[in-house]
């Protein structure tokens, strides 16, 4: 016997209200983002290259663990530079984002950082965190 194929619901990815059909309570972010004419995917997108972990993050990581373990001598510059954080945006921060709930503030942080990236892309001044929540 076969089975028919379905996609398991984990795999399904909608940016939209919570249900389809009901409409979501607007935020500053999808009111934004509608004015703007720019899609919540592109946003998703968007953080994923932002976001992502490079070798040079990597390397910067393992030296700031070397001078605290005392490996290394310390360096003022790198200890101010910040690596990637490697967690982007996803979807169901979108939703939640977009349907005016409650979103902590980092995922904030990587929203705005986002829509920046794509504002830039569309040759758009950027925007501050007030703008969108």
């Amino acid at each position: 016997m076969s089975r028919p194929f379905a996609v398991p619901a984990r795999f399904v990815y909608y940016f939209g209200p919570a249900k389809p059909g009901i409409e979501a309570h607007m935020s500053k972010l999808s009111d934004f983002l509608s004015t703007n004419k720019i899609d919540s995917r592109r946003v998703v997108l968007a953080s994923q290259d932002l976001e992502q972990r490079t070798e040079e993050d990597r390397k910067l990581v393992a030296t700031k663990k070397a001078m605290k373990d005392g490996k290394a001598e310390k360096d003022e510059a790198v200890l101010k530079q910040k690596p990637r954080s490697g967690r982007p945006v996803t979807g169901a921060a979108m939703t939640k984002a977009l349907g005016g709930q409650t979103i902590s503030g980092p995922v904030k942080t990587r929203i705005v950082k986002a829509v920046n990236a794509v504002l830039v892309q569309k040759k758009k001044s950027e925007i501050t965190l007030r703008d969108l929540f």
